[in-house]
């Protein structure tokens, strides 16, 4: 490479005589000129130093574009006592292809907890509030199976005017509360979100459809007073149209006396002094929502609303709480919890 402070070479066809002492002369005088440069250029620097140590700004000795040149991205991006390179590593790890690769997946939902996980059970509460304003549309007839029978009917009521169907709906609402604590799916048949109904081959469908473990209907009976307890109705042995209970008699029984067993237990009522023998179970074979099932499916009549004392328990909301823990003690106990 070419130093740019030697003397330039002679041109072409020049006469000059390097071993004159002219040119040795001039090359002396190079030599001096070179050896001078680097002691003046020290004590420059020298003088800029001292000049810029001084109280009034920056330093002079800092070069012009160190103080105005456009900062790295690293620099940038750097917090107040970061060392170098911090700045430029927070920006990589927060640039949207870090933050996508980084990112952990979303957990997936914890499974249910509990002796009845993976279980479905089937709350039906029985009549519907709405159905006295809508007896045309109850009075339907419906095939049942072994006969013909009303779509649903209203229900009884405490002589108080407390219906049948708000008790209902209410202990099937916090007996829906207990199951899925233990780890249940339920699927209630209705919320008194509709006008009327649903008519009992309705009822009896959604348990089936649901493939329900179990199917409990909520009731309170009507009789005459002095007559007290709850019983459990059980399905009979039925053959015909779309009834064929005999896969479920044996289940529901079972069903059935499990759930007798916990709700005298959890309330203290008594079995029904009015029928079943004091045993609180009864075999019906005229009721459509058990002659249509194909799941094992229970009624259970929690009380007589027309009785007093009875109807003093079915109207407590604590009496109800205990109503509901009963059955969902039963239910667990037949599902194997």
């Amino acid at each position: 490479m070419r130093n740019d402070n030697s003397p330039p070479p002679p041109e072409a066809g020049s006469s000059i005589d390097p071993d004159r002492p002219w040119f040795t002369r001039r090359a002396t005088l190079v030599v001096g000129v070179a050896a001078l440069a680097p002691a003046a250029l020290a004590g420059w620097v020298l003088t800029q130093a001292f000049a810029g140590t001084g109280s009034d700004g920056p330093s002079r000795s800092t070069p012009l574009s160190a103080s105005h040149s456009t900062p790295s991205p690293g620099q940038r991006d750097a917090k107040p006592g970061s060392t170098p390179g911090e700045g430029a590593s927070a920006s990589a790890s927060t640039s949207p292809s870090a933050s996508q690769s980084t990112t952990a997946a979303a957990p997936a939902p914890a499974p249910a907890q509990g002796p009845l996980a993976g279980k479905t059970v089937v709350v039906d509460p029985g009549h519907n509030a709405g159905n006295f304003a809508h007896t045309d549309e109850i009075d339907q007839q419906v095939d049942i199976g072994t006969g013909r029978k009303e779509c649903d009917t209203t229900g009884t009521t405490t002589n108080a005017g407390y219906k049948e169907a708000d008790f209902t709906l209410d202990v099937s609402k916090r007996l829906r509360t207990a199951l899925e604590a233990q780890g249940a799916k339920v699927v209630l048949t209705h919320q008194a979100d509709r006008p009327w109904g649903p008519c009992i081959t309705e009822r009896a469908r959604i348990g089936n459809e649901a493939k329900a473990d179990a199917v409990v209907s909520v009731h309170a009976d009507g009789v005459s007073a002095g007559n007290r307890g709850f019983h459990v109705i059980l399905p009979a042995k039925v053959k015909g149209g779309a009834a064929d209970t005999a896969k479920i008699v044996g289940p529901s029984r079972e069903l059935g006396e499990r759930i007798a067993g916990n709700f005298a237990r959890t309330t203290g009522s008594a079995p029904a002094n009015y029928l079943g023998s004091g045993t609180g179970l009864v075999v019906r074979d005229d009721l459509g929502g058990l002659n249509l099932s194909t799941q094992p499916k229970v009624f259970i009549e929690c009380g007589n609303m027309r009785d007093a004392k009875d109807a003093a328990q079915l109207t407590s909301p604590e009496w109800r709480q205990k109503a509901a823990q009963g059955i969902a003690d039963g239910i667990v106990g037949f599902l194997g919890g």
